[in-house]
């Protein structure tokens, strides 16, 4: 099933929902399509283009949370399924100081790393082993909290996700008008 971003009114991404919701809430004129996708709906007496992100019509207010919740599939979506010592396929997931060692279970020590990483680390220090790692780990923004449980998302999408000045959001619109 195909799905859609939706951006509230500031351009700000607030979730991703199936396709239908997305048509749905377009035809209900609570949201226009930004990007369209490849196709169109059509109906008896309507054609839409397939939405790709839509945007709300109005603001809505989201409370603010302040973390992102640790778990496997975010570390591995933080770190593009990489492994943070080879930079291969990673798998699993590794705390740089291991538990036993007194490291804590957050984002600043887990890292992505592929089996045969984690297997040889174990749970001995980056130091004892000579290895470094090529980032520094920190917890992600909300919007890799948001995108987890998606297997791919439309490249479309990537403008609307890094969007941080409004100097950006003024050349999206303009672009879109």
């Amino acid at each position: 099933m195909s799905v859609t971003l939706v951006l509230n009114a500031s351009y700000e991404p607030l979730c991703v929902v199936p396709l239908k919701r997305a048509v749905v809430l377009v035809l209900a004129e609570k949201a226009h399509v930004v990007e369209a996708g490849d196709g169109v709906l059509r109906s008896e007496r309507t054609s839409l283009p397939i939405p790709s992100v839509v945007r709300l019509t109005h603001y809505v207010r989201v409370p603010f949370h302040r973390s992102v919740p640790l778990s496997r599939r975010a570390v591995l979506a933080r770190d593009d399924h990489r492994c943070a010592y080879c930079g291969r396929h990673a798998d699993s997931v590794d705390h740089v100081v291991p538990r036993s060692r007194g490291g804590q279970h957050d984002w600043a020590n887990v890292v992505a790393a592929c089996r045969r990483c984690n297997h040889r680390k174990a749970d001995r220090l980056l130091t004892e082993l000579g290895w470094s790692l090529s980032f520094a780990p920190a917890q992600p923004p909300r919007v890799v909290a948001m995108l987890v449980g998606l297997a791919r998302r439309d490249p479309i999408w990537e403008r609307y996700l890094g969007l941080t000045d409004w100097q950006a959001v003024d050349e999206a619109t303009a672009a879109i008008a």
